[in-house]
């Protein structure tokens, strides 16, 4: 029987050692970044699930990070409202003092002064700014919501607006993150800023003292309730905080059952793809008596 001699043996050879190569660089890849998908043609549809979480990953990192940034707003606005609740309590004691009909009327002043102190101080903070955005000015959040003003009723002007801004906190839900100042120091239904120029103004006079107290207290409990807003809203950020920390980790969990490499399984080929990769060197040089590098070694 005539032997046959494969004319194509480099052939043969280089081919295996592509094969050989190119799972000892998969290896490689698996073993320095932790992932079997390194590229689409390793797992096709892993990489396209994995591009889904990818999508989802990055939409709960956006949902956090919205959350992270107005929580300083809300927590600076609850701040200043519970501030203003104690100024107004203040105020609504002297307005009770100055109803006792033995005072005199330079006491009266003097409560009257001190009302006003207490009216620029509820300004001062109706007029808060977190990081250059006043916080009481609806959607004008460049502009300062009030400033005195001898003309009008209440001695103050308002210069925001009535808008209210909102946020994305998840997929579907948002949540408004303000209140307008117009809703909070004077509304309408009862008006902060128009019961203290009131109490002052009757002081000022000695007529109408209870009178303005009790609007006064009306104003202070429009504003007690609304001011919970603040409250039940951080409450809101801190539950979807919470639901969104837990979603990132399932993602990453998911990712890291999609894509996470077999570190052992990994370490394993590249061990043997080294040695198939000497015995490849080694039977080719032989097949062609030609020396390899490793006849050279002592």
């Amino acid at each position: 029987m005539p032997l046959r001699v494969n004319p194509n043996l480099s052939t043969d050879f280089f081919a295996e050692l592509q094969i050989v190569r190119r799972q000892q660089n998969q290896a490689l890849q698996q073993l320095a970044s932790g992932s079997r998908i390194n590229a689409p043609s390793d797992d096709p549809a892993g990489a396209a699930a994995l591009l889904e979480n990818q999508s989802q990953s990055d939409q709960v990192d956006q949902f956090q990070k919205n959350i992270q940034d107005l929580q300083p707003q809300l927590q600076a606005a609850d701040s200043a409202l519970s501030s203003v609740v104690s100024a107004v309590t203040q105020a609504i004691s002297l307005g009770v003092e100055g109803g006792n009909s033995t005072l005199g009327a330079s006491n009266l002043q003097s409560l009257a002064q001190e009302v006003s102190g207490i009216r620029d101080e509820i300004l001062g903070i109706a007029n808060t700014s977190v990081q250059g955005q006043y916080i009481f000015s609806g959607t004008l959040t460049k502009t300062a919501p009030y400033v005195l003003d001898a003309a009008s009723p209440s001695g103050v002007s308002y210069q925001g607006n009535t808008g209210v801004n909102s946020i994305q906190l998840s997929n579907g839900q948002t949540a408004p993150i303000n209140l307008p100042g117009s809703q909070l120091f004077s509304n309408p239904g009862g008006d902060l800023f128009g019961a203290l120029q009131q109490l002052i103004t009757a002081l000022q006079t000695g007529t109408g003292v209870s009178a303005a107290t009790a609007a006064l207290s009306q104003a202070f409990s429009l504003l007690d309730n609304v001011r919970t807003f603040y409250g039940t809203t951080l409450n809101e950020f801190n539950n979807s905080e919470t639901f969104l920390s837990n979603e990132s980790v399932q993602l990453s969990t998911q990712a890291t059952q999609i894509a996470g490499a077999d570190l052992a399984a990994a370490t394993t080929t590249l061990a043997q793809t080294q040695t198939a990769t000497t015995a490849l060197l080694t039977s080719q040089g032989k097949a062609l008596s030609l020396p390899t590098l490793f006849d050279f070694l002592p």
